[in-house]
């Protein structure tokens, strides 16, 4: 029998979790709840994925299986709440007390982008969700990662941080403070409201979450001729530029042809006048192979625990399987 592997992808909104073989086979796959360890405690965050793993690993008919070390040779999991080495360091050891597997490697969800894009592990990724994150790795082994803790660490670009942004600029042309423009009447529109001051204080008073306002990013790729809005995507480009360039070249590789990875739900829109900028910011500084991924995260997790190793028909099998069927 084929090695068999788990696959993680713990996220804050959702988990997902594969099992599957060293020939490329999903055997079962399950979702659940998010994966917060840095809100619930490591402990409870990994009670909740073990009722995961025993579904998934029963529902391959490995009833009784997991927890005996050697049924399940590899685990990849890529998670949130991992942000800083010692938080990495930490959950791999709760991860290898739990016995799931025998080789057993935690790392932060960004590196799943890259695994999922970079068919030998190497090169740079810059996720845009929610939130904004990058991390890469040199063929030497390298690594060059940010602590990725928001606006305390220097971050901004993720989907929350452009809606803030659109939202502040639509009020601001609405009562005079600022230019007009489109945004006043797409951040109202969006949320069915009058005003773009409603949406405020309709977050104000609670009838709105304020982290809604990351929905907002589709209605802001639509309106690039208007030059508020354009100047909202200029940014967002500059970002994953700062981020990308600075990674390249704390690994030396400014001048080497290199993957880029980009992906999240804001990139992976592959929008084409935020793409351009991106492009050309990368083309002044850089020898960057930019590369858009649209695989589901856990993707990255099942081809890492694959190895590279595994050849192009062997990994295109298992990205079929993932493709063909939405995970619920």
């Amino acid at each position: 029998m084929n090695e068999l592997f788990l696959a993680v992808d713990g996220g804050n909104s959702k988990t997902d979790v594969v099992l599957g073989d060293l020939a490329g086979t999903i055997h079962a796959r399950a979702r659940s709840g998010p994966f917060r360890p840095q809100v619930t405690g490591v402990r409870a965050a990994l009670d909740a994925l073990e009722t995961v793993v025993a579904q998934v690993t029963a529902a391959a008919g490995q009833v009784g299986q997991v927890g005996q070390a050697g049924r399940i040779d590899a685990l990849s999991a890529f998670v949130a709440g991992a942000d800083l080495p010692q938080e990495e360091e930490a959950l791999q050891a709760a991860f290898v007390e739990r016995g799931w597997a025998r080789r057993v490697h935690v790392a932060n969800d960004t590196f799943a982008l890259l695994h999922a894009g970079s068919p030998n592990g190497t090169g740079v990724a810059v996720v845009c969700g929610t939130g904004i994150n990058c991390v890469g790795i040199g063929p030497d082994g390298s690594v060059a990662r940010f602590p990725a803790l928001g606006a305390l660490s220097g971050d901004w670009g993720g989907g929350q941080d452009i809606g803030t942004e659109m939202l502040w600029h639509a009020v601001r042309g609405e009562d005079g403070r600022g230019p007009r423009t489109a945004l006043t009447a797409a951040v109202a529109g969006h949320f069915g409201l009058r005003t773009a001051l409603d949406v405020t204080l309709a977050i104000h008073t609670g009838e709105l979450a304020e982290g809604e306002l990351r929905t907002l990013t589709p209605a802001l790729f639509a309106l690039t001729g208007d030059p508020v809005a354009r100047s909202v995507v200029d940014r967002q480009a500059g970002e994953v530029c700062a981020l990308g360039l600075a990674a390249l070249r704390r690994l030396g590789l400014e001048q080497t042809p290199t993957p880029v990875i980009l992906g999240g739900g804001v990139l992976g829109a592959a929008d084409p006048y935020l793409l351009g900028r991106i492009s050309e910011g990368f083309a002044q500084r850089s020898k960057a192979e930019l590369r858009v991924v649209t695989e589901p995260p856990v993707a990255g997790a099942a081809l890492h625990a694959l190895g590279t190793e595994a050849g192009t028909v062997i990994r295109e099998r298992l990205l079929d399987q993932l493709r063909a069927v939405r995970m619920g």
